[in-house]
């Protein structure tokens, strides 16, 4: 009896090793799953694909967005201002975000992770990269003093001259939110010029938009006719968006 177990034990071992052996001839053969269902999800995955789906159209996990559908923060990624019409940009676009020292603060952090290595922490064109390739403007010297919100966005989106776009790195939110503090910038005082923007610590009389700000050139729309009465009803046909 003791013999028989041994042999047993024997057979049965050679037969796993020569079931091993003839199943990893193959370098494509995945081999033996041992309890799939640890790992394997039952709910689908659209980035995984196990077996045929049964409920798509096309037997795939991942479906076709529906038309017009918005990935969930891209609203608004890309407007559809091409990257060589920097004026209509920044006649036509508005900045929907308040100068409240939040917004300030969050653009002066995104300045700095994102924009100081070529342009400097004052503004100056004299950051580490600015230095090396030079041609970096100065914000506060000439035309570049005068850029308003807009211009400053739609160059952090599609680039200009030597600057690369920068759309795909920050979000609409975000480019806004830098294109105020180059306003802040703008002023040549560098962070401490940023006091001078600020709106949310005003009284309401003395809250003003930041000069070049109103879009010009296109109906603004729900603004209604200032003599009201003589120039029709409310501006309902355009868009400052």
């Amino acid at each position: 009896m003791t013999h028989f177990v041994k042999y047993g034990v024997q057979a049965s071992a050679i037969l796993f090793a020569s079931v091993l052996v003839s199943a990893c001839n193959d370098a494509n053969d995945p081999g033996l799953e041992y309890a799939p269902q640890m790992y394997e999800s039952i709910p689908y995955e659209p980035l995984k694909q196990y077996d045929a789906n049964t409920v798509n159209p096309t037997g795939i996990n991942m479906r076709t967005p529906a038309i017009a559908t918005v990935p969930r923060g891209k609203l608004d990624y890309f407007n559809h201002i091409g990257k060589d019409s920097v004026g209509i940009a920044e006649r036509t676009l508005r900045n929907p975000l308040a100068y409240s020292r939040q917004n300030l603060e969050e653009g002066k952090v995104l300045y700095t992770r994102v924009c100081q290595h070529c342009h400097g922490e004052q503004g100056n064109g004299d950051g580490p990269v600015g230095v090396k390739f030079k041609g970096v403007p100065n914000y506060s010297a000439g035309a570049y003093a005068t850029m308003n919100d807009a211009h400053i966005y739609h160059v952090i989106q599609w680039g200009k001259g030597r600057m690369m776009p920068h759309g795909s790195i920050v979000n609409p939110e975000e480019r806004w939110k830098i294109a105020m503090y180059v306003r802040v910038l703008q002023k040549g005082k560098g962070p401490d010029g940023m006091s001078e923007l600020v709106q949310d610590e005003l009284t309401p009389t003395q809250k003003t938009n930041p000069e070049n700000q109103e879009p010009y050139g296109q109906a603004q729309a729900g603004k209604g006719s200032e003599t009201p009465g003589q120039g029709g009803t409310e501006a309902r046909n355009g868009t400052a968006e």
